[in-house]
């Protein structure tokens, strides 16, 4: 059987494919307990400095797979909703080790991306699309509160207007609407535009000083949940620790010889 989710590594970048096409994608528990074994995996590898998630088949993902949860037709019992609150709380920790990755995560979306699949881009750090991509928190039309991540995610991305119209109507959004409100950054005329454009991005972030990059993702986070008092507090404290580093003075020795820098990370 083929593996839900696929790694591959090229020079400092890790491409990670979401591998169910015959299922659009649908997100199983085995791709879920994929995303928690091989994101602490592709964080702790300093030969990895970005993150690509992409999709196989015609469409990014269509949510989480309903076949996994044929058992909730059961009669409940007090076991039974005690074991799946602890089931939904593991489930959280897979998209939330998405987010936790040191190294920035770049989500490439073609097609459709609906349900669990927004729940995974808001854990992302950049979100890029082509044109005929659309999204959906429908979670609510499938009578289930939204428990990934997305109600606690998305609002920090769009902000509370765009966050709540969404999340209560259930609707379909558009690439283009998506970039209007800022969940997508770019929107690219196809997939091979969008993969060529997301690889050069990612070439992008790879180039700079990797302990930097991943110490402004770490601050930008920082910040946006404890607030900019508390974030100007950590930047110092971080910076008095680390500024004084290798990567410092091969940027400082490459701009006086105007040539390009090459980082090792110290």
């Amino acid at each position: 059987m083929d593996k839900p989710l696929l790694i591959e590594k090229q020079g400092h970048i890790a491409w990670l494919t979401l591998n169910r096409p015959d299922r659009y994608n649908a997100m199983s528990m085995a791709m879920y307990e994929m995303f928690l074994e091989e994101m602490p995996k592709l964080d702790a590898d300093d030969d990895v400095r970005v993150v690509v998630i992409k999709a196989a088949g015609k469409n990014f993902t269509s949510g989480i797979d309903l076949n996994d949860f044929t058992n909730l037709r059961e009669k409940p019992t007090a076991l039974m909703r005690e074991r799946l609150r602890l089931h939904i709380l593991h489930l959280q920790e897979s998209m939330s080790v998405v987010e936790k990755c040191r190294k920035p995560v770049i989500a490439a979306v073609h097609g459709a991306c609906i349900g669990g699949g927004v729940d995974l881009l808001s854990a992302c750090d950049i979100r890029l699309c082509e044109a005929k991509s659309y999204f959906s928190i429908r979670e609510t039309k499938m009578a289930i509160i939204a428990d990934l991540g997305t109600l606690q995610r998305f609002h920090t991305i769009v902000g509370q207007g765009h966050y709540r119209e969404l999340a209560l109507t259930s609707r379909d959004f558009s690439a283009q609407e998506a970039l209007a409100m800022g969940f997508v950054t770019h929107v690219y005329d196809d997939q091979a535009q969008l993969l060529a454009e997301a690889e050069k991005m990612a070439r992008q972030i790879a180039a700079n000083p990797p302990l930097t990059v991943q110490g402004t993702k770490d601050l930008m986070n920082f910040t946006r949940d404890f607030g900019v008092q508390a974030g100007l507090q950590y930047v110092a404290q971080k910076n008095s620790a680390q500024i004084i580093s290798e990567d410092l003075m091969e940027a400082i020795a490459a701009f006086m010889e105007k040539r390009p820098p090459q980082f090792k990370g110290n």
